[in-house]
């Protein structure tokens, strides 16, 4: 099950991806050789934007793409970063979970309002629904990583380290 979630969530990611991108090219299309658009083309691409980074961030917790602050915790012992991780997972589903309140809060609100966007006939409450359901997902992550950290499958959150990875691409440079 969870390598089905995976692959959806790097399958959402990617048809966003490529729909934003062919969504610009038709329109400079339309505009430069045409002198034409469309204009609902700007609000669709939004929205494709929108999915997917409410994905990407759930995305992003699951590889440990996200960058941290973990200097200090580096030079602790393996079962003090356990403890630092199991603790900095729980303050991050306390925030996960105000911003999914209010994210669930503020679809509710555009609902009972009932506004549409300005160029396609879809109420915007239908789009923004992927703030709670992204968020869910982060916590999800969170939780995974947390249960990790408990049982003893990892002892720290794996972030990513851009010092080690700006070292290997010049190690890679002048190896070439």
């Amino acid at each position: 099950m969870l390598k089905i979630l995976d692959r959806l969530e790097e399958w959402i990611m990617s048809l966003m991806l490529l729909a934003m991108t062919s969504l610009a090219f038709m329109q400079v299309v339309r505009r430069y050789i045409f002198n034409t658009n469309f204009s609902w083309n700007l609000e669709l691409t939004t929205v494709c934007f929108a999915i997917m980074i409410f994905v990407g961030i759930s995305y992003g917790v699951r590889v440990g793409s996200h960058i941290g602050v973990d200097a200090l915790v580096k030079q602790m012992p393996a079962g003090m970063q356990r403890t630092a991780g199991i603790v900095v997972v729980l303050l991050c589903l306390v925030y996960v979970g105000f911003v999914m309140v209010g994210a669930t809060e503020y679809v509710g609100k555009m609902k009972e309002v009932g506004i549409e966007f300005d160029d396609m006939p879809i109420e915007r409450w239908q789009v923004l629904i992927i703030m709670p359901i992204g968020y869910a997902m982060v916590a999800f992550r969170f939780l995974q990583i947390l249960w990790n950290l408990i049982t003893g499958k990892t002892t720290s959150l794996h972030l990513a380290d851009e010092v080690a990875d700006a070292m290997k691409l010049n190690a890679d440079k002048e190896s070439a």
